[in-house]
């Protein structure tokens, strides 16, 4: 196995990592290298030049002032990064500041996303479209430099990083999506697909559980072009990480199969870095993590403590700062020439790229117009032409089936039609049914698969989606059982945020999973997502509705949606459609005998309800009939209703008119719409789905109204 790399230039008190044997490359190396039970080579380090250390140190400088600006915010990681993010926006990076979404740009997460004043500030300093304005803006109302980045709101920033530990997800994502573009397009004389994914992290990141969930897969899938560079600092908001965080993460992530490597002065030593970050592109069969050792706050007074994390340098400090590192005190967001003019050089360079990769792909089109067609499609968003056609219809003649098995027949028809679909289950895939016809396994052997073996990390599952989604020309969909979401719930919450349109399957849906358990019984979980903002929550009632629900999916790009399926077997309709679902509600039959036409007649009781339990209404729609004039309205997605114009609510729940909604989970929500609600008060019971069902003591009759 290759070795850990210690790029030694000044050995650190209070460090001892371990090492392994060195590969014949690290050894090759002239810097000062640590090996098993060896004294540290002493080797000098190569100083930065003057032109350098002004660039590192004015980024230092400006990240403090944006903070000193807003009187909040993070400086420390911002200060102890300068050295990084400059030699990969100068020396590294291969990207386009006049045209930032260029396909073939080498992607950047900032993953501990609360040092955004780094990022802002190399945005700016290269040629972005962020002005020195935006950044005296840092944090404040409607700019352009919120706390966190956020996608939406900062051209050149990839992903939303604000909760620790998302952004390096993400970016095994934006990995496999790398991976998985270059096996499909790539031919050879021709690399349209050739960048890397850089990440930037702290403690934080590694010590949240979704990281190691994300690393453990990208170690698996042989992610080479996915290069983290850990801002190793020894500090959390507690304190030092003795407090907390004592492992030895190089270790740990040898153990997941990526390489290891460590840079001893990540305070000054840009060759260092440099030279790292090489070795690290070099390496193409495995991920790599460099650790490297800074210090928070460089510069500051409260360097190297917990002080210097998450509040201003204080106006004295500051300008102490920038007295010694050669700019003027009295000074705030006013660039040096000398700092401009190094900078100045990256748009131009970034622009030269580009040509250089658009005149190769007008040469690659020609020689594969068909591959070349469908990637700029792709690229664009836009859908294959008629992928509608293969949508599956169905009658009441039909067999019924459960909503999971009638998502895996769409799923087979789309991802035959749209080959920009791509995703997979969280170790449920006999349960979920996501495999689609004909899918190969991603693997590292086999990056041109479409169906991913997530494993059982479903937290990580639903971040590497958003990741591929960001990472452009797919359309990810992943899948577990609709109460396992709650490990997902960050990063599908991130989603909806990011307006990130991925597709999660969620089956097993209700009480009607019955041996399982409440353990298993997903009583709250839908409500959850119905008071998430920009999220969809569709629950089908039959196959067609299924095959709506998927068209609703796939046209909304900015809408991330949930699709809960049943384990129990639904009968299909009369009177559904897969357009209809768009609608969010509508009436499936007025009266008992199952016509299919809708009446004028006023009813005197609406029946509401959504996926397995529409069949429940329909069948007790005919003893009710004998009383009182009964509708029944199939509600599939209360975000979609909502949104529709009051005339149309209101013809489907005409004012006056008595409401009870039935609903196998929790009664919280149904008010908006009913008066009465038949649904859960309990976690559920371990027993046969109809007798769990049946229990009174589960469910309750909750009225809305006195």
């Amino acid at each position: 196995m290759d070795a850990l790399l210690h790029f030694n230039f000044g050995y650190i008190p209070g460090r001892n990592p371990t090492d392994q044997p060195l590969s014949a490359l690290a050894q090759k190396r002239q810097h000062g290298i640590m090996s098993p039970g060896s004294a540290v080579k002493k080797a000098k380090s190569s100083p930065m030049s003057l032109e350098e250390e002004r660039c590192v140190n004015y980024i230092r400088v400006l990240g403090a002032d944006m903070v000193q600006q807003a009187n909040s915010g993070h400086p420390g990681a911002a200060m102890g990064c300068a050295p990084i993010a400059h030699v990969l926006w100068s020396k590294i990076m291969n990207y386009n500041p006049a045209d930032p979404k260029w396909p073939n740009r080498d992607r950047f997460v900032l993953s501990n996303g609360h040092a955004c004043a780094l990022l802002y500030s190399m945005l700016h300093l290269t040629g972005y479209e962020l002005t020195i304005e935006d950044l005296k803006a840092f944090r404040q109302m409607h700019s352009k430099t919120p706390g966190h980045p956020e996608n939406e709101h900062t051209v050149g920033v990839e992903v939303a990083t604000g909760p620790l530990g998302q952004g390096l997800t993400n970016a095994v994502g934006m990995a496999l999506g790398q991976a998985h573009a270059a096996a499909t397009f790539n031919r050879e004389g021709f690399n349209v697909v050739e960048h890397n994914t850089f990440v930037i992290c702290g403690d934080g990141c590694l010590q949240e559980g979704i990281t190691s969930e994300a690393s453990s897969l990208a170690g698996h899938l042989g992610l080479g072009s996915l290069i983290v560079l850990y801002d190793d600092n020894n500090i959390t908001i507690d304190g030092g990480t003795e407090l907390s965080f004592t492992e030895d993460v190089g270790k740990r992530y040898e153990a997941y199969g990526w390489q290891v490597l460590v840079v001893e002065d990540g305070d000054t030593d840009v060759m260092g870095l440099q030279e790292a970050i090489e070795l690290a592109k070099a390496e193409r069969s495995k991920p790599t993590m460099i650790k490297v050792r800074t210090t928070i706050g460089f510069g500051a007074d409260k360097a190297g403590t917990a002080g210097v994390h998450g509040a201003p340098l204080g106006l004295v400090d500051l300008a102490r700062v920038k007295k010694e590192w050669g700019f003027e005190e009295d000074k705030c967001f006013e660039v040096p020439k000398d700092v401009a003019k190094a900078y100045s050089a990256c748009k131009p360079a970034g622009v030269a790229k580009h040509a250089a990769w658009s005149k190769m792909f007008a040469a690659y089109a020609k020689a594969h117009p068909e591959l070349a067609a469908d990637f700029l499609r792709r690229q664009k968003g836009e859908l294959p032409k008629d992928w509608k056609k293969s949508l599956p219809d169905y009658t009441p003649a039909d067999k019924g089936i459960a909503t999971r098995q009638s998502s895996q027949l769409v799923l087979n028809s789309l991802c035959a039609a749209i080959p920009e679909l791509i995703g997979g289950s969280a170790d449920l895939t006999p349960s979920n049914l996501t495999k689609f016809k004909g899918a190969l396994d991603f693997q590292a052997a086999t990056p041109q698969g479409r169906y991913i073996r997530f494993g059982v990390r479903e937290h990580a599952m639903a971040a590497v989606c958003n990741g591929l989604f960001a990472y452009g020309g797919m359309r990810p969909f992943c899948a577990t059982f609709l109460n396992f979401t709650g490990y997902a719930l960050g990063a599908m919450r991130v989603s909806a945020l990011s307006k990130f349109g991925v597709v999660y399957i969620a089956t097993h849906d209700s009480i009607g999973l019955g041996e399982d358990g409440p353990t298993h019984q997903p009583v709250e979980a839908l409500l959850n997502f119905r008071a998430t903002p920009d999220m969809l929550t569709i629950r089908p009632a039959d196959a067609n509705e299924v095959s709506g629900s998927y068209m609703i999916a796939l046209e909304r790009r900015e809408t991330p949606c949930v699709i809960a399926l049943s384990r129990q077997g639904c009968n299909n309709l009369h009177g559904s459609s897969k357009e209809a679902v768009e609608l969010g509600a509508y009436v499936l039959r007025n009266k008992e005998n199952g016509e299919d036409e809708k009446t004028e007649q006023v009813p005197e009781l609406v029946l509401v309800g959504s996926g397995s339990e529409v069949q429940l209404l329909v069948q007790a729609a005919p003893e009710l009939a004998k009383r009182v004039r009964v509708r029944i309205v199939s509600m599939p997605c209360w975000e979609l209703f909502d949104a529709q114009p009051m005339a149309y609510r209101m013809s489907v729940f005409p004012r006056g008119v008595p409401v009870l909604a039935v609903e196998a989970l929790t009664c919280e929500g149904w008010c908006k719409y009913a008066h009465s609600v038949v649904g859960m008060s309990t976690f559920g019971h371990s027993g046969p789905a109809k007798e769990v069902q049946k229990d009174r003591k589960s469910t309750r009759l909750n009225s809305s109204h006195p």
